[in-house]
Protein backbone atom coordinates (compact mmCIF):
# COMPACT_ATOMS: atom_id res chain seq x y z
CA UNK A 1 0.00 0.00 0.00
CA UNK A 2 1.17 3.51 -0.85
CA UNK A 3 -0.08 6.68 0.76
CA UNK A 4 0.18 10.02 -1.03
CA UNK A 5 -0.10 13.39 0.66
CA UNK A 6 -0.28 16.60 -1.38
CA UNK A 7 0.47 20.10 -0.18
CA UNK A 8 1.14 23.55 -1.56
CA UNK A 9 -2.23 24.54 -2.95
CA UNK A 10 -3.79 27.90 -2.26
CA UNK A 11 -5.19 31.11 -3.67
CA UNK A 12 -3.08 33.08 -6.13
CA UNK A 13 -3.64 35.87 -8.59
CA UNK A 14 -3.42 35.29 -12.31
CA UNK A 15 0.20 35.33 -13.42
CA UNK A 16 1.38 34.05 -10.06
CA UNK A 17 3.12 30.82 -9.13
CA UNK A 18 2.65 27.87 -6.81
CA UNK A 19 4.58 24.70 -6.12
CA UNK A 20 2.68 21.56 -5.26
CA UNK A 21 4.36 18.70 -3.41
CA UNK A 22 3.32 15.08 -3.10
CA UNK A 23 5.09 12.77 -0.69
CA UNK A 24 4.70 9.02 -0.89
CA UNK A 25 4.96 6.67 2.05
CA UNK A 26 4.38 3.00 2.64
CA UNK A 27 5.27 0.30 0.15
CA UNK A 28 7.36 2.35 -2.19
CA UNK A 29 10.98 2.85 -2.84
CA UNK A 30 11.84 5.04 -5.72
CA UNK A 31 10.27 2.87 -8.43
CA UNK A 32 7.01 4.77 -8.69
CA UNK A 33 5.89 6.55 -11.82
CA UNK A 34 3.95 9.58 -10.64
CA UNK A 35 1.59 12.10 -12.09
CA UNK A 36 -0.67 15.05 -11.47
CA UNK A 37 -4.29 15.35 -12.49
CA UNK A 38 -6.84 18.05 -11.81
CA UNK A 39 -10.58 18.25 -11.40
CA UNK A 40 -12.43 21.49 -12.01
CA UNK A 41 -16.14 22.04 -11.27
CA UNK A 42 -18.30 20.68 -14.03
CA UNK A 43 -15.40 18.98 -15.78
CA UNK A 44 -13.87 15.54 -15.84
CA UNK A 45 -10.59 14.77 -14.16
CA UNK A 46 -7.84 15.66 -16.60
CA UNK A 47 -4.20 14.79 -16.96
CA UNK A 48 -1.72 17.55 -16.13
CA UNK A 49 1.75 16.04 -16.00
CA UNK A 50 3.64 12.80 -15.42
CA UNK A 51 7.15 11.68 -14.61
CA UNK A 52 8.94 8.36 -14.76
CA UNK A 53 10.40 6.88 -11.60
CA UNK A 54 13.89 7.67 -12.80
CA UNK A 55 12.84 11.28 -13.28
CA UNK A 56 14.33 11.36 -16.76
CA UNK A 57 11.08 11.28 -18.71
CA UNK A 58 8.21 13.70 -18.38
CA UNK A 59 4.97 14.56 -20.15
CA UNK A 60 2.68 17.57 -20.02
CA UNK A 61 -0.81 18.40 -21.12
CA UNK A 62 -0.82 20.97 -23.91
CA UNK A 63 -2.68 23.41 -21.69
CA UNK A 64 0.19 23.61 -19.19
CA UNK A 65 3.22 23.02 -21.41
CA UNK A 66 5.79 25.75 -20.94
CA UNK A 67 4.21 26.93 -17.68
CA UNK A 68 4.34 23.86 -15.40
CA UNK A 69 7.37 21.78 -14.49
CA UNK A 70 7.28 18.37 -12.84
CA UNK A 71 10.24 17.01 -10.91
CA UNK A 72 11.00 14.18 -8.54
CA UNK A 73 13.25 13.66 -5.54
CA UNK A 74 13.52 9.92 -5.07
CA UNK A 75 15.49 10.33 -1.87
CA UNK A 76 12.49 12.09 -0.34
CA UNK A 77 9.84 10.05 -2.21
CA UNK A 78 8.41 13.36 -3.33
CA UNK A 79 7.17 14.72 -6.64
CA UNK A 80 6.77 18.42 -7.27
CA UNK A 81 4.70 20.46 -9.68
CA UNK A 82 5.97 23.97 -10.20
CA UNK A 83 3.21 26.09 -11.70
CA UNK A 84 4.09 29.45 -13.23
CA UNK A 85 1.98 32.04 -15.03
CA UNK A 86 -1.18 30.63 -13.52
CA UNK A 87 -4.49 31.35 -15.20
CA UNK A 88 -8.06 31.26 -13.88
CA UNK A 89 -8.62 28.13 -16.00
CA UNK A 90 -6.03 26.36 -13.85
CA UNK A 91 -8.40 26.55 -10.89
CA UNK A 92 -9.10 22.98 -9.76
CA UNK A 93 -8.40 20.36 -7.16
CA UNK A 94 -5.04 18.87 -8.01
CA UNK A 95 -4.44 15.19 -7.34
CA UNK A 96 -1.20 13.30 -7.13
CA UNK A 97 -1.12 9.72 -8.38
CA UNK A 98 1.41 6.90 -8.35
CA UNK A 99 1.95 3.44 -9.76
CA UNK A 100 4.83 1.14 -9.08
CA UNK A 101 6.70 0.03 -12.17
CA UNK A 102 9.74 -2.03 -13.02
CA UNK A 103 10.56 0.24 -15.93
CA UNK A 104 12.58 3.30 -15.03
CA UNK A 105 11.46 5.43 -17.97
CA UNK A 106 7.76 4.60 -17.96
CA UNK A 107 5.19 7.25 -17.19
CA UNK A 108 1.42 7.19 -17.36
CA UNK A 109 -1.09 9.72 -18.61
CA UNK A 110 -4.43 7.99 -18.02
CA UNK A 111 -6.29 7.84 -14.72
CA UNK A 112 -6.84 4.07 -14.98
CA UNK A 113 -3.08 3.51 -15.14
CA UNK A 114 -2.62 4.82 -11.61
CA UNK A 115 -3.25 2.69 -8.56
CA UNK A 116 -2.68 5.15 -5.75
CA UNK A 117 -4.17 8.62 -5.34
CA UNK A 118 -3.80 11.47 -2.91
CA UNK A 119 -6.65 13.38 -1.33
CA UNK A 120 -6.17 16.46 -3.50
CA UNK A 121 -5.17 20.06 -2.89
CA UNK A 122 -7.17 23.08 -4.00
CA UNK A 123 -5.63 25.61 -6.35
CA UNK A 124 -7.62 28.78 -6.98
CA UNK A 125 -6.46 31.41 -9.43
CA UNK A 126 -8.21 34.76 -9.31
CA UNK A 127 -8.41 37.07 -12.31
Amino acid sequence: QVQLVESGGGLVQAGGSLRLSCTASGRTGSNAAMGWFRLAPGKEREFVSAISWSGTDTRYADSVKGRFTISKDNGKNTVYLRMNDLKPDDTAVYYCAASLTRYSRTYYTETYEYVYWGQGTQVTVSS
